[in-house]
């Protein structure tokens, strides 16, 4: 199945990894090359900050409906015209955003650029998964997230190009031309499949339930899986609740599109050099091992974030940068160990794995994003909020992850029976 899902050899290792790279990075860059343009919209369509900040809570919201799509549409259409269909809602959606006369018109733009983006978001992953073993895969999210991590950085810088010589609508029109160009890259990297077919020969050569396509409600059943889902997905809410409001509090501390654009290099390198620094802990200790390190620097992080906005009188956006890098360090090497750790439960159903994953972390993150965006006028005080509700989230996921069964997971939260007890010593 793997290699027929492929162009032949001829074409380079290189070229397919980077374009995987582009790929994972479309929904990144479209959430965050428009960051810097805020401003600009808000006097365009002389709309509020919340209503501009909704914009983003839109597209995650989008973003959540259209992760459940793609994992039926792959098994009935195939991964290659599934992306096609995508990345084709996605130009569509971009240009229409580009011309939009209205803030309503902009947000509808948002919501259905986001259905577009997501079968990337999606259909990426599955590659990685189903075309590597268990180890390699780990390697190659591994060297792809970090890279993606860019888009934090660059995409601003390069939006606040654009804004600054053409005005915000050049951005989406951008955007526009990159997704029209991996419609073409898509039809030479990802050859056409058969997905019944593969099916088909997927149950034959493993008869096992697992060769079989998997229920969400199968894939909910497993704490390790939802646990790893569950960690990657509060980080992120974490992440967005940084990511929705902090063009606000850079503004209300008087800064411009560009120093704006500026503040996202230091957690992008940060996020780098985490996720590079995790793969010398997995080389080192394993990715169990390796996990537990990078959550102990994120729970630090977001106790010390939480304290500087909420329990401090902010006075410069410095202290806060820099405890974010640390975050954003630590989910650059958290993000592929449990990306890895999901998706490889449900292998033979990678597709439908990713988009149940991306569609529980899409939502989370779109929670964090709609409570800090309707706190608005509180600044950094609805970040930290945000991020302490995220550490939370995520001290519970990984206690979850450690059980075989909910049913046992809810044995660990019932008195023992001291008779019971009594007796069992007795018996020993």
């Amino acid at each position: 199945m793997t290699n027929q899902s492929f162009t032949p050899s001829i074409i380079s290792k290189f070229g397919f990894f980077l374009y995987l790279t582009v790929l994972s990075m479309l929904c990144f860059i479209a959430t965050d090359m428009y960051l810097p343009a805020f401003k600009s919209i808000e006097s365009s369509f002389d709309a509020s900050t919340s209503e501009v900040a909704m914009s983003l809570t839109i597209f995650l919201a989008g973003l959540a409906m259209g992760q459940l799509l793609y994992g039926a549409l792959v098994e009935k259409w195939g991964k290659r015209n599934s992306l096609l269909f995508g990345l084709g809602v996605f130009v569509a959606a971009t240009a229409l955003i580009a011309v939009s006369e209205s803030i309503m018109v902009m947000n509808i733009g948002r919501f259905f650029q986001a259905i577009g983006v997501c079968s990337a978001s999606v259909i990426w992953q599955a590659l990685v998964i189903e075309k590597y073993d268990a180890d390699e895969s780990q390697k190659v999210l591994s060297n792809i997230m970090p890279l993606v991590a860019l888009s934090p950085a660059v995409a601003p810088l390069i939006g606040a190009f654009f804004l600054s010589s053409w005005g915000w609508q050049s951005i989406f029109i951008c955007l526009a031309i990159l997704g029209a160009v991996l419609v073409l890259l898509t039809q030479v990297f990802v050859k056409a499949d058969n997905p019944s077919k593969a099916c088909k020969l997927n149950i034959t050569a493993n008869s096992t339930e697992e060769a079989k396509s998997m229920s969400f409600r199968q894939m909910l059943s497993n704490p390790f899986y939802v646990g790893n889902v569950m960690i990657f997905a509060a980080c992120s809410g974490a992440f967005f609740s940084y990511l929705t409001l902090w063009p606000a509090v850079m503004d209300k501390f008087g800064y411009d599109a560009t120093a704006i654009g500026l503040s996202f290099i230091p957690q992008t390198i940060m996020f780098i050099l985490g996720g590079y620094g995790g793969k010398l802990l997995i080389n080192r200790f394993g990715s169990a091992k390796a996990l537990r390190i990078q959550l102990g620097l994120f729970f630090a992080s977001a106790l010390l974030i939480s304290v500087m906005t909420l329990a401090v009188k902010m006075t410069s956006i410095y202290p806060l940068l820099i405890v974010f890098a640390f975050l954003a360090a630590a989910n650059g090497a958290i993000y592929p160990i449990v990306v890895n750790n999901a998706l490889q439960t449900f292998k033979n159903d990678a597709a439908k794995a990713a988009g149940l994953q991306n569609f529980i972390q899409i939502s989370i993150a779109f929670g964090a994003s709609s409570i800090v965006a309707a706190f608005a006028s509180a600044g950094e005080q609805a970040i930290g909020f945000g991020i302490l509700v995220s550490a939370v989230m995520v001290f519970c996921a990984l206690y979850a992850s450690g059980f075989k069964s909910w049913s046992a997971l809810r044995q660990s939260f019932v008195m023992p029976d001291p008779a019971s007890v009594a007796l069992r010593k007795f018996k020993d």
